[in-house]
């Protein structure tokens, strides 16, 4: 079975995936819990179901340290031409032709592969038309400026609404490719 490539990442509600200086400390609920669904997206096991996370070099960089902890199990390929300071032994820098690289690994044997995000990492993905399913969770929050999402000229990419969970404020929305 062909092992799909996931693009998992919080934005907010005006399409931004992160302050303009890497910062993530606005994605957070509300801890409002009126909305909540029955169903909660089950992070642990999104992250047990992947052993590959692709990123870019600056998302890398942002990453919180303390969280890349819990992918010390998973290998970590990072997009970029140069090589990264003190890295841990599961992490592989790989440069030229990301897409085709990954998608090379998708036909082998393993688990699927998480697609962590930049954008600009993520844009050549998109455009690409390679990603099998888009895990988005909403933030309840407008940014007003930051690193975008979609960087604009994507083709019309199809989706069907497979799965949605409220948490917190905080709407899970996993999409397929149709």
């Amino acid at each position: 079975m062909k092992r799909k490539i996931i693009l998992n990442l919080a934005i907010s509600l005006d399409g931004y995936i992160s302050e303009k200086d890497g910062g993530f400390d606005w994605i957070k609920g509300e801890k409002d819990k009126t909305l909540d669904t029955k169903k909660k997206f089950d992070f642990s096991k999104f992250i047990g179901s992947v052993d590959i996370i692709v990123m870019g070099k600056k998302a890398y960089e942002d990453a919180p340290k303390e969280g890349m902890e819990m992918f010390k199990s998973k290998k970590i390929l990072v997009a970029s031409h140069s090589e990264l300071k003190d890295k841990p032994d599961n992490i592989e820098i790989m440069g030229g032709d990301i897409v085709k690289k990954i998608t090379e690994l998708q036909k082998e044997n393993g688990k699927d592969i998480w697609l962590y995000g930049g954008a600009g990492l993520t844009d050549a993905f998109v455009k690409a038309e390679v990603i099998d399913e888009y895990i988005i969770g909403v933030i309840p929050i407008i940014l007003g400026d930051g690193r975008h999402l979609f960087l604009g000229k994507n083709p019309r990419i199809k989706l069907h609404l497979e799965e949605f969970t409220s948490q917190d404020g905080i709407v899970i929305l996993k999409y397929a490719r149709r």
